[in-house]
């Protein structure tokens, strides 16, 4: 099966490709945006790799699910395409980061700007079924999103895990500490960001780390 996706993470991830779970999982998301509406839209589904080259990656971000609503989600974790109003949880991540860094809040929600400069937004699950939170859940993208996690990982150096609540934090142990920096936080949304995401000062520290192992800065 041909998969389009950014060359370096097709070279990197191509075993992945081959394996049956992958297929299977393949076979569904063709089924899925065959007979309902899916998000985001089908060229989007590796938009966070196609920003974000392997050999650019410095920072990762892991999120759950993409925004399930019509418009919202553009393959970037947390991110909604421009012109759509902030979801919440996106809302407070600006705001941390006007706390944090003095960057006023912008009028779009899109992070690409994040992405091409090195930060992979990276959703476990990569596609949703319409108003249907989780539906694409347990069908194969947890594996391979943890695969990708794994090679970053495994295979660079220095780079900056954001593990924004349990559930990220649980798909974070993979990564190896002892060469990485993981910064860890309640999540950004309404319901937990009162109970430590806001005064982590995330960006702050990526940055701190990024500077002492001379590494560019992201421009958040």
């Amino acid at each position: 099966m041909e998969v389009k996706i950014e060359s370096s993470w097709k070279e990197k991830l191509n075993n992945e490709f081959e394996k049956e779970y992958f297929k299977s999982l393949a076979q569904f998301v063709k089924s899925e945006y065959q007979n309902h509406t899916v998000y985001p839209p089908g060229k989007l589904i590796f938009n966070a790799f196609d920003h974000c080259s392997f050999d650019n990656t410095r920072v990762v971000i892991i999120g759950q699910d993409p925004y399930h609503g019509p418009g919202q989600a553009n393959g970037l974790c947390f991110s909604v395409a421009d012109g759509i109003r902030k979801p919440p949880s996106l809302l407070n991540i600006f705001k941390e980061l006007k706390s944090d860094l003095g960057i006023d809040i912008r009028e779009s929600g899109n992070l690409e700007r994040w992405a091409e400069q090195g930060v992979l937004l990276l959703n476990a699950t990569l596609t949703v079924r319409a108003n249907t939170a989780g539906s694409h859940q347990k069908k194969g993208w947890e594996e391979f999103t943890d695969a990708v996690i794994r090679t970053v990982s495994e295979e660079k150096e220095n780079v900056v895990f954001i593990l924004w609540g349990a559930y990220a934090q649980k798909k974070g142990e993979i990564i190896d500490a002892s060469k990485h920096f993981v910064i860890k936080s309640a999540h950004p949304s309404p319901f937990a960001a009162d109970r430590g995401f806001f005064g982590s000062r995330p960006f702050s520290r990526a940055n701190e780390y990024l500077k002492d192992n001379g590494k560019e800065l992201v421009r958040w």
